[in-house]
Protein backbone atom coordinates (compact mmCIF):
# COMPACT_ATOMS: atom_id res chain seq x y z
CA UNK A 1 0.00 0.00 0.00
CA UNK A 2 2.81 2.61 0.96
CA UNK A 3 4.70 2.05 -2.18
CA UNK A 4 1.51 2.30 -4.39
CA UNK A 5 0.55 6.07 -2.43
CA UNK A 6 3.90 6.72 -3.09
CA UNK A 7 4.06 6.94 -6.53
CA UNK A 8 0.55 8.66 -7.05
CA UNK A 9 1.24 11.43 -10.08
CA UNK A 10 4.21 8.82 -11.02
CA UNK A 11 2.97 8.09 -14.07
CA UNK A 12 4.84 9.95 -16.48
CA UNK A 13 7.96 9.53 -14.58
CA UNK A 14 7.84 5.14 -14.48
CA UNK A 15 7.08 5.70 -18.45
CA UNK A 16 10.30 7.32 -18.73
CA UNK A 17 12.42 4.75 -16.24
CA UNK A 18 10.77 1.98 -17.82
CA UNK A 19 12.03 3.27 -21.32
CA UNK A 20 15.44 4.20 -20.65
CA UNK A 21 15.91 0.79 -18.61
CA UNK A 22 14.56 -1.67 -21.57
CA UNK A 23 16.94 0.79 -24.09
CA UNK A 24 19.84 -0.54 -22.44
CA UNK A 25 20.87 2.72 -20.06
CA UNK A 26 21.91 3.99 -16.80
CA UNK A 27 19.98 6.96 -15.23
CA UNK A 28 19.91 9.57 -12.88
CA UNK A 29 17.11 10.52 -10.88
CA UNK A 30 17.28 14.07 -9.96
CA UNK A 31 14.95 16.24 -7.80
CA UNK A 32 14.37 17.34 -4.30
CA UNK A 33 14.04 15.09 -1.34
CA UNK A 34 10.19 13.01 -1.05
CA UNK A 35 9.49 13.18 -4.27
CA UNK A 36 9.79 9.46 -4.35
CA UNK A 37 12.57 8.42 -5.95
CA UNK A 38 13.68 5.72 -4.02
CA UNK A 39 10.33 3.92 -4.00
CA UNK A 40 9.50 4.74 -7.66
CA UNK A 41 12.99 2.53 -8.87
CA UNK A 42 11.36 -0.22 -6.22
CA UNK A 43 8.25 -0.34 -8.00
CA UNK A 44 9.98 -0.96 -11.15
CA UNK A 45 11.99 -2.94 -10.13
CA UNK A 46 9.21 -5.21 -8.80
CA UNK A 47 7.42 -4.97 -11.64
CA UNK A 48 10.05 -6.31 -13.77
CA UNK A 49 10.78 -9.48 -10.91
CA UNK A 50 14.44 -8.29 -11.20
CA UNK A 51 16.83 -7.82 -7.97
CA UNK A 52 17.38 -4.44 -6.55
CA UNK A 53 20.46 -3.46 -4.91
CA UNK A 54 20.33 -0.50 -2.74
CA UNK A 55 23.76 1.47 -1.87
CA UNK A 56 23.35 5.18 0.56
CA UNK A 57 25.94 7.39 -0.82
CA UNK A 58 28.05 8.72 1.46
CA UNK A 59 32.09 10.03 2.10
CA UNK A 60 32.26 6.12 3.83
CA UNK A 61 31.12 4.40 0.62
CA UNK A 62 34.52 3.17 -1.01
CA UNK A 63 35.29 1.34 -3.67
CA UNK A 64 36.01 -1.74 -1.50
CA UNK A 65 32.59 -1.41 0.07
CA UNK A 66 30.72 -1.10 -3.15
CA UNK A 67 32.63 -3.81 -5.05
CA UNK A 68 33.69 -6.47 -1.89
CA UNK A 69 36.57 -7.74 -0.77
CA UNK A 70 38.37 -11.05 0.22
CA UNK A 71 37.71 -12.52 3.37
CA UNK A 72 40.73 -11.84 5.47
CA UNK A 73 40.20 -14.46 7.99
CA UNK A 74 40.14 -17.09 5.31
CA UNK A 75 43.28 -15.77 3.00
CA UNK A 76 45.80 -16.59 4.92
CA UNK A 77 44.63 -20.45 4.83
CA UNK A 78 42.88 -20.37 1.15
CA UNK A 79 44.76 -17.95 -0.44
CA UNK A 80 42.77 -15.20 -2.63
CA UNK A 81 40.36 -17.45 -4.24
CA UNK A 82 36.67 -16.98 -5.74
CA UNK A 83 34.85 -18.95 -2.86
CA UNK A 84 36.36 -16.61 -0.27
CA UNK A 85 35.25 -12.98 -1.94
CA UNK A 86 32.34 -11.43 -0.50
CA UNK A 87 30.17 -10.06 -2.90
CA UNK A 88 29.69 -6.06 -2.67
CA UNK A 89 26.14 -4.53 -4.17
CA UNK A 90 27.78 -3.63 -7.21
CA UNK A 91 29.40 -7.14 -8.13
CA UNK A 92 25.84 -8.88 -6.99
CA UNK A 93 23.91 -6.53 -9.13
CA UNK A 94 26.22 -7.44 -12.22
CA UNK A 95 26.04 -11.22 -11.25
CA UNK A 96 22.52 -11.28 -10.86
CA UNK A 97 21.47 -8.47 -14.01
CA UNK A 98 19.66 -6.48 -11.51
CA UNK A 99 19.18 -2.87 -10.55
CA UNK A 100 21.82 -0.85 -8.57
CA UNK A 101 20.45 2.18 -7.13
CA UNK A 102 22.97 4.71 -5.51
CA UNK A 103 21.08 7.04 -3.50
CA UNK A 104 23.22 11.14 -3.26
CA UNK A 105 25.35 9.87 -6.09
CA UNK A 106 26.59 13.60 -5.43
CA UNK A 107 28.32 12.38 -2.31
CA UNK A 108 29.79 9.43 -2.90
CA UNK A 109 33.82 10.24 -2.85
CA UNK A 110 35.29 10.70 -6.79
CA UNK A 111 37.04 7.44 -6.42
CA UNK A 112 34.29 5.33 -6.19
CA UNK A 113 32.36 7.09 -9.02
CA UNK A 114 35.37 6.09 -11.03
CA UNK A 115 34.67 2.48 -10.45
CA UNK A 116 31.04 3.05 -11.63
CA UNK A 117 32.14 4.76 -14.73
CA UNK A 118 34.14 1.59 -15.82
CA UNK A 119 31.52 -0.22 -15.35
CA UNK A 120 29.19 1.74 -17.01
CA UNK A 121 31.35 2.28 -20.05
CA UNK A 122 32.56 -1.37 -20.15
CA UNK A 123 29.55 -3.57 -18.95
CA UNK A 124 32.05 -5.41 -16.68
CA UNK A 125 34.14 -5.24 -14.06
CA UNK A 126 37.91 -6.02 -13.63
CA UNK A 127 38.39 -6.88 -9.24
CA UNK A 128 41.94 -7.76 -8.46
CA UNK A 129 43.20 -11.38 -7.17
CA UNK A 130 39.02 -11.78 -8.86
CA UNK A 131 39.36 -11.35 -12.35
CA UNK A 132 36.66 -9.72 -14.98
CA UNK A 133 32.96 -10.02 -13.84
CA UNK A 134 30.85 -9.49 -17.04
CA UNK A 135 27.85 -7.63 -16.43
CA UNK A 136 24.33 -10.41 -17.09
CA UNK A 137 22.06 -8.77 -19.14
CA UNK A 138 19.46 -6.97 -17.63
CA UNK A 139 21.94 -5.10 -15.42
CA UNK A 140 21.41 -1.51 -15.01
CA UNK A 141 22.24 1.37 -12.51
CA UNK A 142 20.16 4.00 -11.11
CA UNK A 143 21.46 7.49 -8.91
CA UNK A 144 19.49 9.54 -7.42
CA UNK A 145 20.35 13.38 -6.35
CA UNK A 146 19.25 16.35 -4.97
CA UNK A 147 20.85 19.25 -7.17
CA UNK A 148 19.76 21.52 -4.04
CA UNK A 149 21.38 20.18 -1.82
CA UNK A 150 25.12 21.95 -1.46
CA UNK A 151 26.20 20.79 2.15
CA UNK A 152 28.48 17.77 2.09
CA UNK A 153 27.93 17.01 -1.78
CA UNK A 154 30.56 17.04 -4.52
CA UNK A 155 30.38 17.96 -8.14
CA UNK A 156 29.30 15.35 -10.92
CA UNK A 157 32.30 14.93 -13.29
CA UNK A 158 31.26 15.37 -17.29
CA UNK A 159 32.53 12.06 -17.55
CA UNK A 160 29.77 10.40 -15.29
CA UNK A 161 26.87 12.47 -16.58
CA UNK A 162 27.79 11.22 -20.40
CA UNK A 163 27.12 7.80 -19.36
CA UNK A 164 23.71 8.47 -18.11
CA UNK A 165 19.97 9.32 -18.84
CA UNK A 166 18.70 12.25 -16.93
CA UNK A 167 14.52 12.02 -15.62
CA UNK A 168 13.97 15.07 -13.38
CA UNK A 169 11.48 14.50 -10.33
CA UNK A 170 9.79 17.79 -8.98
CA UNK A 171 7.47 17.63 -6.44
CA UNK A 172 3.74 16.38 -7.45
CA UNK A 173 0.95 18.75 -7.40
CA UNK A 174 -1.29 19.52 -4.26
CA UNK A 175 -4.37 16.64 -4.77
CA UNK A 176 -1.72 14.05 -5.43
CA UNK A 177 0.19 14.90 -2.16
CA UNK A 178 -3.21 14.75 -0.43
CA UNK A 179 -4.02 11.45 -1.21
CA UNK A 180 -0.68 10.44 -0.27
CA UNK A 181 -1.25 11.97 3.08
CA UNK A 182 -4.59 10.33 2.94
CA UNK A 183 -2.57 6.84 2.44
CA UNK A 184 -0.05 7.28 5.28
CA UNK A 185 -1.71 8.92 7.70
CA UNK A 186 -4.68 8.49 10.44
CA UNK A 187 -8.08 9.75 9.05
CA UNK A 188 -8.70 14.13 9.77
CA UNK A 189 -11.66 15.84 10.19
CA UNK A 190 -12.96 16.47 6.31
CA UNK A 191 -10.99 19.68 4.82
CA UNK A 192 -7.90 19.83 7.48
CA UNK A 193 -5.86 17.14 5.43
CA UNK A 194 -5.80 20.14 2.28
CA UNK A 195 -5.05 22.44 4.29
CA UNK A 196 -1.79 20.80 6.08
CA UNK A 197 -1.02 19.33 2.57
CA UNK A 198 -0.90 23.65 1.78
CA UNK A 199 0.74 24.40 4.86
CA UNK A 200 3.46 22.19 3.99
CA UNK A 201 3.41 23.36 0.01
CA UNK A 202 3.88 27.18 1.28
CA UNK A 203 6.83 26.25 2.92
CA UNK A 204 8.80 25.68 -0.24
CA UNK A 205 7.82 28.98 -1.96
CA UNK A 206 8.64 31.46 1.39
CA UNK A 207 10.85 34.20 0.68
CA UNK A 208 13.23 33.42 4.03
CA UNK A 209 13.26 30.09 3.30
CA UNK A 210 15.94 28.81 1.42
CA UNK A 211 14.38 25.07 1.26
CA UNK A 212 10.98 23.73 2.53
CA UNK A 213 9.33 20.62 3.35
CA UNK A 214 8.39 17.81 1.13
CA UNK A 215 5.33 15.45 1.81
CA UNK A 216 6.76 13.50 4.46
CA UNK A 217 6.24 16.85 6.34
CA UNK A 218 2.17 16.87 6.19
CA UNK A 219 2.02 13.10 6.90
CA UNK A 220 4.02 13.78 9.69
CA UNK A 221 2.07 16.45 10.71
CA UNK A 222 -1.10 14.35 10.54
CA UNK A 223 0.18 11.72 12.79
CA UNK A 224 1.55 14.08 15.60
CA UNK A 225 -1.34 16.01 15.24
CA UNK A 226 -4.00 13.07 15.77
CA UNK A 227 -1.68 12.15 18.83
CA UNK A 228 -1.36 15.04 20.28
CA UNK A 229 -5.09 15.50 20.42
CA UNK A 230 -5.47 12.39 21.88
CA UNK A 231 -2.74 13.11 24.69
CA UNK A 232 -4.60 16.32 25.74
CA UNK A 233 -7.67 15.35 25.54
CA UNK A 234 -8.62 17.77 22.51
CA UNK A 235 -9.99 17.92 19.03
CA UNK A 236 -7.84 17.09 15.86
CA UNK A 237 -8.69 20.31 14.48
CA UNK A 238 -8.01 22.34 17.87
CA UNK A 239 -5.83 25.45 16.82
CA UNK A 240 -3.11 24.98 19.38
CA UNK A 241 -2.55 21.75 18.73
CA UNK A 242 -2.28 22.27 15.26
CA UNK A 243 0.41 24.66 15.63
CA UNK A 244 2.28 22.62 17.99
CA UNK A 245 2.51 19.52 15.93
CA UNK A 246 3.54 21.54 13.02
CA UNK A 247 6.23 23.26 14.80
CA UNK A 248 7.88 20.10 15.90
CA UNK A 249 6.84 18.23 12.19
CA UNK A 250 8.02 21.08 9.88
CA UNK A 251 10.51 23.19 11.69
CA UNK A 252 13.53 20.75 11.58
CA UNK A 253 12.95 20.31 7.72
CA UNK A 254 12.80 24.11 6.85
CA UNK A 255 15.97 25.82 6.18
CA UNK A 256 15.90 29.71 7.19
CA UNK A 257 18.09 31.55 5.18
CA UNK A 258 20.47 34.06 7.50
CA UNK A 259 19.53 36.82 6.46
CA UNK A 260 15.91 37.16 7.09
CA UNK A 261 17.03 36.84 11.05
CA UNK A 262 13.79 34.65 11.70
CA UNK A 263 13.53 31.49 13.83
CA UNK A 264 12.20 28.12 11.65
CA UNK A 265 9.21 28.13 14.55
CA UNK A 266 8.53 31.72 13.37
CA UNK A 267 8.21 31.34 9.96
CA UNK A 268 5.76 27.82 10.25
CA UNK A 269 3.44 30.07 12.86
CA UNK A 270 3.15 32.64 9.91
CA UNK A 271 2.58 29.98 7.48
CA UNK A 272 0.11 27.78 9.75
CA UNK A 273 -1.81 31.24 10.80
CA UNK A 274 -2.12 32.13 6.84
CA UNK A 275 -3.69 28.54 6.48
CA UNK A 276 -5.88 27.92 9.47
CA UNK A 277 -6.34 31.25 10.43
CA UNK A 278 -5.23 33.33 13.73
CA UNK A 279 -5.43 31.83 16.86
CA UNK A 280 -9.31 32.13 18.46
CA UNK A 281 -9.74 34.35 20.92
CA UNK A 282 -10.88 32.52 24.19
CA UNK A 283 -13.20 35.39 24.88
CA UNK A 284 -15.17 34.96 21.63
CA UNK A 285 -18.44 33.48 22.30
CA UNK A 286 -18.81 31.68 18.69
CA UNK A 287 -15.79 29.55 20.23
CA UNK A 288 -18.12 27.33 22.31
CA UNK A 289 -21.28 27.79 19.95
CA UNK A 290 -20.10 25.43 17.09
CA UNK A 291 -19.67 28.05 14.80
CA UNK A 292 -17.13 28.22 11.96
CA UNK A 293 -14.23 30.38 12.22
CA UNK A 294 -12.46 32.50 9.20
CA UNK A 295 -10.65 29.39 8.00
CA UNK A 296 -13.67 26.89 8.01
CA UNK A 297 -12.14 25.02 10.58
CA UNK A 298 -15.22 23.90 13.29
CA UNK A 299 -14.49 25.16 16.91
CA UNK A 300 -16.56 23.19 18.27
CA UNK A 301 -14.56 19.45 19.27
CA UNK A 302 -15.74 17.17 16.63
CA UNK A 303 -15.49 13.28 17.06
CA UNK A 304 -11.97 12.64 16.93
CA UNK A 305 -9.99 10.85 14.16
CA UNK A 306 -10.20 7.01 13.53
CA UNK A 307 -7.00 5.43 13.87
Amino acid sequence: MADTVATVGRGRETELLQAALDGGTHVVLEGPPGTGKSTLLRGVAHSRSIGFHFVEGNAELTPARLVGHFDPARVLADGYVEEIFVDGPLVSALREGGLLYIEELNRVPEETLNVLITVMSEGELHVPRLGRIAAEPGFRMVAAMNPYDAVGTARISAALHDRTCRIAMGYQSAADETQIVAGRAPVTPDGWREKAVDLVRRTREHKDLRSGSSVRGAIDLARVTVSLAAARDRAVDDWRVGLDAATVALSGRIKVIESARRTPEEVIRELYEAVFGREPSESDPSQDSGDDDASGGARARPARAAG
